[in-house]
């Protein structure tokens, strides 16, 4: 396929929209999962020989996965992360403990499920985290269904709960014990008046590439935090499994390997998964 007909391809998205298909965004997500430019190359001109009008991202991703996952397990492993976070539901805990393990990695005291009174009411807030004066109270939504964005209606009611918690430290402010840092985090995007509110209240959102350069892709990749659903070697089930007993990092794998004992698989495929998480967590 030529470069003016690659142009000129429309691809639909998990929403339902549809844009010019890019070959530079397939070619970053690609070099994103460590492969190589040769590899990169490869996937991508195969890919690109197999596209049509209306063909989805998902089938485009699902195509490039499996060219990877023959290239090297490791390389699909970092390719589907976007996909692996989805995969913590179906509940929004796995996500929050998530989050937590990102702001604690990041040197932050973290704390989950905290009860903290505002003036009208009490608020159960998912994650709350200190370090050097800051002191964050961060609301979290999880969305297992790509495709659905957090609009307005989210930062919304998340800045009017903060707000009522500040109201309640007004008259006494201590220094590291009074929040001061409202943040709203999601593992898909926020809509454009969803950004625009929160920067004009002064509320911190993190998404799943927002801030730019700051997003939770970035911060995974730079900590090295992969959570076990990346896995290509693991089962749905033996995921579930392992996320019902909150084991949701590979590291946390690394240091508790008994909980692959739990699973009653062979000494043989343990092996394989402890190697391929042992690469993620070290590449």
């Amino acid at each position: 396929m030529g470069k003016k007909q690659e142009e000129s391809i429309e691809v639909v998205k998990s929403s339902g929209q549809i844009v010019r298909f890019s070959i530079e965004k397939l070619k970053n997500s690609l070099r994103r999962s460590g492969a190589d430019e040769s590899s990169v190359q490869h996937i991508v001109d195969v890919v690109r020989d197999e596209l049509y009008q209306g063909i989805s991202t998902k089938e485009i991703y699902n195509r490039a996965f499996a060219l990877l996952k023959k290239k090297k397990s490791i390389y699909a492993s970092k390719y589907k992360l976007k996909k692996a976070i989805y995969e913590l539901g179906p509940t929004g805990f796995p996500f929050e403990k998530f989050v937590a393990s990102v702001l604690f990695y990041s040197g932050y005291g973290v704390q989950t499920g905290q009860i903290l009174q505002g003036k009208c009411v009490t608020h159960e807030v998912d994650v709350v985290a200190h370090k050097n004066g800051q002191y964050i109270v961060a609301e979290c939504k999880f969305h297992n269904v790509e495709g659905r964005n957090c609009d307005v209606k989210v930062p919304l009611y998340i800045h009017s709960r903060y707000q009522d918690i500040l109201k309640f430290y007004e008259k006494e402010i201590q220094p590291g014990k009074t929040p001061n840092e409202g943040w709203v985090v999601t593992n898909t995007r926020f809509t454009s008046d969803a950004l625009q509110y929160g920067k004009c209240v002064g509320l911190n959102l993190l998404s799943w590439d927002y801030p730019i350069n700051d997003g939770l892709k970035d911060r995974i990749d730079r900590l090295g935090l992969y959570p076990i659903t990346v896995s290509t070697l693991l089962s749905q089930r033996e995921k579930q499994f392992l996320l019902s007993r909150d084991v949701v990092l590979c590291r946390e794998l690394i240091n508790d390997v008994f909980y692959l004992d739990h699973l009653g698989i062979s000494e043989t495929r343990k092996a394989k998964i402890l190697k391929e998480i042992n690469m993620l967590c070290t590449t």
